[in-house]
């Protein structure tokens, strides 16, 4: 199985920054929640920062995906043994 890292870190980026940009959605308007970071909504900022990344991640590792599969395996010589998982 040739399973890219970036397609589940892609996933697991993209659904945390999902999370966190929906929370700084639904809690836009409230001032006492956002008085220690200077009234910045950094969930909001930060899961959109996330999100992007996420998608970014999962995106460049479908396209490696596809561009390997779409590659003929390397040919084994005769009497050599393959190796791999």
């Amino acid at each position: 199985m040739n399973l890219d890292l970036r397609v589940p870190m892609g996933l697991m980026f993209t659904f945390t920054g999902a999370i966190m940009t929906t929370w700084g959605i639904k809690t836009n308007g409230n001032v006492d929640l956002y008085a220690r970071s200077l009234g910045i909504n950094a969930n909001l900022w930060w899961g959109l920062v996330l999100l992007v990344f996420g998608l970014t991640m999962f995106l460049l590792g479908q396209r490696s995906q596809r561009r390997l599969a779409k590659e003929p395996p390397p040919p084994v010589e005769e009497g050599e043994v393959r190796r791999g998982h």
